[in-house]
C-alpha cells in the first residue's frame, strides 16, 4: 500500500468555485475510477492558499493506470473547461508525492 498526497495551489477569489467542483464532479468522477480519498484539508502558507488530499492506492501501477482513466475521462475534461470558462483558472501549482510507509509504520495494513 502507498499513498499519494496531492496539494493543488487554490486562489481566493475562486475558492468556492474550486471547492465546488472537487466535491460535486472530481471526487464523484475519481470514485467511479476507483480512486480511494483518504482525506482533504485546506491550508494556507506564505500567503497561499492550498487544497491538498491524501489517496490511497495498492502500488504505483494502479496509482498511474487509475490517473490516466481519470485525466482522459471526457466529462472530467468538459467540466474542467465549462468552470475554466466561467471562473478561470482554478488551479495553480500541483504538487504531489508518493508516500511509501515504513515497516514500522501504523499505516501498514490500514488500506481501504
Amino acid at each position: 500500500m502507498i499513498n499519494q498526497l496531492r496539494t493543488y495551489e487554490i486562489f481566493a477569489e475562486n475558492r468556492q468555485a474550486f471547492l465546488d467542483r472537487f466535491r460535486d464532479h472530481a471526487a464523484r468522477l475519481m470514485a467511479d475510477h476507483g480512486f480511494r480519498i483518504q482525506a482533504m484539508w485546506e491550508m494556507e502558507r506564505d500567503g497561499r492558499l492550498f487544497f491538498v488530499y491524501l489517496l490511497a492506492w495498492t502500488d504505483a501501477a494502479e496509482m498511474d493506470a487509475r490517473w490516466a482513466a481519470f485525466m482522459a475521462n471526457q466529462e472530467w475534461k468538459d467540466i474542467k473547461a465549462r468552470t475554466a470558462a466561467e471562473h478561470g483558472n482554478l488551479v495553480g501549482e500541483i504538487e504531489s508525492a508518493v508516500l511509501t510507509p515504513t515497516e514500522f509504520s501504523a499505516a501498514i495494513g490500514s488500506a481501504t
